[in-house]
């Protein structure tokens, strides 16, 4: 069932910038504001990218409809990847009124006979946690029956929002698998990559730059994850936070049960994937490995400068708006700067506090209503370009500009070195297209 002092503790987590500055919750939920994801949808999409567990939605089919697959988040399990398919129970009216326990019970014994996960998370959501169906009881079973670990993910979406639901997520892991298995040997520099999705393959761009140098992913949460390797998640020396700030009450708690410090990074840009690789090296103190470091990031600098020098010439002078949400609303701005492009706006509507004072040193001008902003900052600063997801589309369109998707929509990776190239070559031919020079024309009847 749901836990109402984990809710409040979560709501206020102690390392949050704005909890030192103010008395304020993070996410208080809001009595039928749907916009923006509820707590269900937040857990799924912080624990999907498991491909060798099988996600099991416990509530009626519409739920498992709001969320999944909706990010590309690519994994090279050489198994099944239990991703592509969603797994419902299908609580119907009868399971209303009579329970749906024995629904559960059933599903996972279908799900152990026919697809033979490693694991199983199993989710509540709003509908199962109101008929007070007892997960935890059915979930513990079922794990000793078939010697799997059964997840239950209380996540239900009236009690808040996507973030507070990416905190849910980490809490059952926490709670339920890290520290359940222990390693042959434990790396000396090893790192836990926290809130990393791997999403267009992001990771795939920096982690071989990184076991070049010497240090080991042991485990992810969630991007290309494998069970086994966050069940021994306790034996790295390091988490690394790349993403998702609403996981900073799990490496809080890592730290204070474990002794694992954190750091929270960023892999765009050319100056932020060399900086992230700098102070994970530099968290661990060794001369040695930071030499090292500084040989292998002059290196891929080098690469970087060239390949880099067609797209140069044609962004030159070139104005973009930003329009993004979380890390990406300064890491993004930070990668259009490195490959020329002039940062008018970025959007802090879906930033954190410490995000928005990030953005502050990036860009002059932070959008706080981007619907009614962005529009009018296009005409003011004749922007060449708008950054955004898809649905801000509609506004290039209408205002004749250039339009690159950077959300979680994209089809290409914009991480790390490599992915900077692919950022500058997609925004060249966006602002390069013949059809924003055509309709950017005074029309001929006039």
């Amino acid at each position: 069932m749901v836990n109402k002092k984990l809710i409040r503790d979560l709501l206020n987590e102690t390392a949050c910038s704005h909890n030192k500055v103010k008395k304020a919750s993070c996410d208080k939920p809001k009595p039928g504001a749907t916009s923006g994801g509820c707590a269900f949808e937040g857990s799924q999409i912080a624990l999907f990218p498991y491909a060798d567990v099988v996600h099991l939605v416990h509530s009626p089919a519409t739920c498992i409809g709001a969320s999944w697959e909706t990010r590309a988040t690519l994994t090279s399990h050489d198994g099944e990847n239990n991703t592509v398919t969603g797994f419902t129970t299908d609580v119907n009216t009868n399971d209303v009124i009579f329970g749906g326990d024995k629904k559960l019970e059933e599903s996972i014994d279908y799900i152990i006979e026919h697809k033979n996960p490693k694991a199983i998370f199993v989710y509540e959501t709003c509908v199962t946690a109101m008929i007070g169906d007892d997960m935890d009881n059915v979930c513990g079973r079922m794990e000793k029956k078939h010697c799997i670990p059964v997840i239950v993910i209380h996540s239900p979406g009236f009690v808040g929002g996507k973030n507070l639901g990416s905190r849910l997520g980490g809490e059952s892991v926490l709670h339920q698998l890290i520290g359940t298995k222990e390693p042959k040997e434990i790396h000396p520099y090893g790192i836990n990559l926290i809130g990393e999705y791997n999403v267009t393959g992001d990771m795939w761009q920096y982690t071989p730059i990184l076991e070049k140098i010497g240090i080991k992913v042991v485990s992810t949460l969630a991007g290309d994850g494998r069970i086994e390797d966050i069940q021994m998640a306790h034996t790295a020396k390091l988490n690394v936070i790349v993403c998702a700030k609403s996981l900073i009450s799990l490496t809080r708690k890592m730290q204070e049960q474990y002794q694992i410090p954190y750091i929270s990074i960023s892999f765009y840009g050319k100056r932020d994937t060399s900086n992230a690789i700098r102070s994970i090296v530099n968290a661990f103190g060794d001369k040695e490995l930071v030499q090292k470091a500084e040989k292998i990031i002059a290196q891929e600098e080098e690469k970087l400068e060239k390949a880099l020098i067609p797209y140069r010439k044609i962004l030159e002078g070139k104005k973009a708006i930003l329009n993004t949400g979380g890390n990406k609303t300064w890491s993004i701005a930070s990668a259009l700067q490195d490959i020329g492009i002039d940062v008018i706006a970025t959007s802090v509507k879906k930033a954190t506090l410490e995000d928005k004072e990030i953005c502050a040193k990036y860009v002059n001008i932070l959008m706080k209503d981007p619907g009614s902003e962005q529009a009018k900052l296009i005409d003011e600063h004749n922007v060449d370009i708008l950054l955004a997801g898809g649905r801000s589309l509609y506004t290039a369109i209408k205002k004749k500009v250039a339009f690159v998707d950077v959300n979680q929509e994209k089809k290409i990776s914009y991480g790390a070195y490599s992915g900077l190239v692919n950022l500058a070559k997609d925004v060249s031919h966006a602002v390069n297209n013949k059809v924003f020079k055509v309709v950017g024309k005074e029309e001929p009847w006039k």
